[in-house]
């Protein structure tokens, strides 16, 4: 089963998206902000980074580049609401994918399984 590490700073999306990635069969680690995912990347092997861009104290793209040096197998996908953003990430991390809010839940879950089945990671139990 692939682990997923969700940084989301709203609440109501953050839970959101927990429940429905775990009714897709993803286990889900949530924090509410970058700072607090780094701790759980150095100790925790995740498959997946899901971040938002726009946090505070860490953005999502600082926290990405942070948790490449730590995990570099890990893959990443943003989630975010502003498009000029989206392209600073694009930019930044050219092999991160980027989801614009609002995006339904079953593109999320279409988007990490389609993730998954390209890159061929092996299953960490």
């Amino acid at each position: 089963m692939y682990r997923i590490l969700l940084a989301e700073d709203d609440t109501v999306m953050r839970e959101y998206l927990t429940r429905a990635l775990e009714r897709a069969g993803y286990l889900v680690s949530a924090v509410d902000r970058g700072t607090a995912a780094l701790p759980l990347i150095e100790s925790e092997p995740f498959d997946l980074l899901l971040t938002d861009i726009v946090m505070p104290e860490m953005d999502g793209i600082e926290l990405a580049q942070r948790a490449g040096d730590i995990a570099p197998e890990m893959r990443v996908m943003f989630i975010t609401g502003f498009a000029a953003v989206t392209l600073k990430a694009g930019k930044a991390m050219p092999q991160a994918r980027v989801l614009s809010k609002p995006f339904h839940l079953r593109e999320l879950v279409l988007e990490i399984d389609r993730l998954f089945e390209m890159e061929s990671i092996p299953s960490r139990h």
